[in-house]
């Protein structure tokens, strides 16, 4: 694994630990700005709580374990992917830049959307990472060209072995005759 995957994985993983555990120790402080956002999912996925308080601990848990795995490098793409899915609705509930009416507060909420918006970008990146291993498609793909090859071998041999072998019997049912 290299340096920069070391020192980066925990550099990005850390803002996500220390939110998610805001969120899941005081849910009420955050619960009222989640809850224009989170109300219509709630509403289309049966599986969420119906409780916004519950959602926001909810998010913020997902949040701690994925950003802990992604700093440990322990299942980095799927963590990453799990920390990329709660910031989504994170971002669009509370950086709401284009409601807020005072200028200087607008700049502010825009900066955080903005910084949001590029932590969810390097986590996109880190759930693309293989870690310089091949990816599973690759494999996959290199594989089924493996077994192609193989099996146009595997033909090219019985065509060339068989023939001979074709051309023996034919003499021998000329002999025989």
């Amino acid at each position: 694994m290299s340096l920069l995957r070391v020192a980066g994985r925990p550099m990005l993983a850390s803002m996500f630990v220390a939110g998610g555990m805001n969120s899941v120790r005081n849910p009420e402080a955050v619960a009222p700005a989640a809850e224009p956002v989170l109300r219509p999912l709630v509403e289309r996925v049966d599986l969420l709580p119906d409780r916004t308080e519950q959602l926001v601990r909810l998010s913020g848990a997902i949040q701690v374990a994925g950003g802990v795995m992604l700093g440990l490098g322990r299942l980095p793409r799927l963590s990453a992917l799990a920390v990329a899915a709660t910031l989504v609705p994170t971002t669009l509930a509370a950086h709401r830049f284009w409601e807020v009416d005072d200028p200087g507060e607008r700049a502010q909420q825009r900066i955080q959307f903005l910084k949001n918006l590029s932590m969810l970008g390097g986590l996109l990146i880190a759930a693309d990472d293989t870690g310089a291993a091949p990816s599973l498609l690759w494999r996959g793909r290199h594989a089924a060209k493996g077994v192609r090859r193989d099996a146009h071998l595997v033909r090219r041999s019985v065509g060339a072995a068989a023939r001979p072998a074709a051309a023996v019997g034919g003499l021998k049912a000329r002999i025989g005759r």
